[in-house]
């Protein structure tokens, strides 16, 4: 997989409010009601990272979980990235 440039990059995240580009990641923070609620997400969100053979880097902490996303192999941030941001807006906003 390809990596994208910084300029790809930015006009992707036009389409992701909220996400951020950081340290050669995509970043976003969700909170939620509580960790119950946090938790659910992320369970959701965990079987579709296996469907899709991507994995996040992720802390949870409480009601508040941060997500970051790359691609390892290619060093930086690719359309496997953006792929699952979409996929995981669309979990948060099925919640």
């Amino acid at each position: 997989m390809e990596k994208l440039s910084k300029n790809q990059i930015e006009q992707a995240l036009k389409k992701l409010p909220g996400w951020l580009l950081e340290d050669e990641m995509i970043k976003k923070t969700f909170t939620f009601g509580d960790f119950k609620e946090a938790f659910s997400a992320m369970t959701r969100i965990a079987f579709e990272c296996e469907a899709q053979n991507h994995h996040p880097n992720w802390e949870n902490v409480y009601d508040t979980l941060i997500i970051k996303l790359n691609t390892h192999d290619a060093n930086g941030i690719t359309q496997k990235d953006i792929d699952l941001a979409k996929t995981i807006e669309n979990i948060i906003e099925q919640s």
